[in-house]
């Protein structure tokens, strides 16, 4: 397990559990550097003051507010680190809440709590708590200088803390196509539910791979090797039909690959 990111105590009530924080996620994303096309020669950026162009060196950067145009207030680390708020060093648990209240458009990244040896006790008890009552528990912490509010629940017996938008982060939809009054059909509406019944399965994430990520892997290990990259010849666009005939299509189709499934 890596270095944790943050230590601290998650409360709630009088209870208090001193944990570490770990990220969940293990980003397998290819990066790339950018190039000179000439040379093959690493392209770097300069932090350049564009009032003396001079390159400025991290420790005389500090964070400025534009409050107009060109007009700043500037504040350092120091005094950044004096604003108070209560969830620096503490997960604060606001309330509990089912799960399936909260819209999934709320979630932003994952991760997991590990208990201090001495709050194992108190992490197994609200661990098992959590999961007898099917509930959440709703909290703030700050993490990189910003108060982020945060969902904590149960994955495999570890106690996972899930950041989240704030309510006035997430945009209202506003698209004028969807005021358009459009007339759906019976049939069109029961061959829709009979393709979402047809294509309905238990949820096994094990299945699903980054396609793209293997082939821009087994192309890179190409290059490396010398070879030659294949061009895939682009496919033909699917020639659009009637909505009814697309979705009898369709149906059948995910009939078909439903029975080979069985027969496997």
């Amino acid at each position: 397990m890596p270095r944790s990111i943050w230590n601290g105590a998650i409360t709630f009530g009088l209870i208090t559990i001193p944990v570490r924080l770990y990220g969940a996620i293990e980003e397998k994303d290819i990066s790339f550097n950018q190039l000179h096309e000439k040379d093959n020669g690493r392209v770097r950026y300069k932090r350049v003051c564009a009032e003396c162009g001079e390159e400025v060196s991290y420790d005389e950067i500090v964070k400025g507010y534009e409050f107009e145009k060109d007009q700043y207030v500037v504040f350092t680390q120091e005094e950044l680190g004096r604003i108070p708020t209560e969830s620096v060093k503490a997960i604060d648990i606001e309330n509990f809440v089912d799960l399936d209240k909260i819209d999934p458009v709320y979630f932003q990244r994952p991760y997991y709590l590990a208990p201090e040896p001495t709050g194992v006790k108190a992490y197994k008890l609200l661990e098992e708590a959590l999961e007898q009552t099917g509930k959440v528990g709703l909290a703030k912490i700050t993490l990189r200088d910003k108060e982020r509010l945060a969902t904590l629940r149960v994955k495999d017996g570890v106690l996972v803390l899930e950041t989240m938008h704030w309510p006035d982060e997430i945009r209202e939809p506003e698209f004028e196509e969807l005021d358009k009054n459009v007339k759906i059909q019976d049939k069109e509406r029961e061959m829709a539910k009979s393709l979402i019944e047809n294509l309905s399965e238990e949820y096994k994430p094990e299945e699903f791979v980054d396609e793209y990520r293997q082939r821009l892997e087994e192309a890179v290990q190409a290059k490396v090797e010398g070879k030659e990259i294949a061009i895939t010849p682009e496919k033909a666009p699917t020639q659009v039909m009637d909505l009814m005939e697309a979705l009898k299509a369709s149906v059948e189709a995910t009939k078909s690959k439903t029975k080979e499934k069985a027969k496997t």
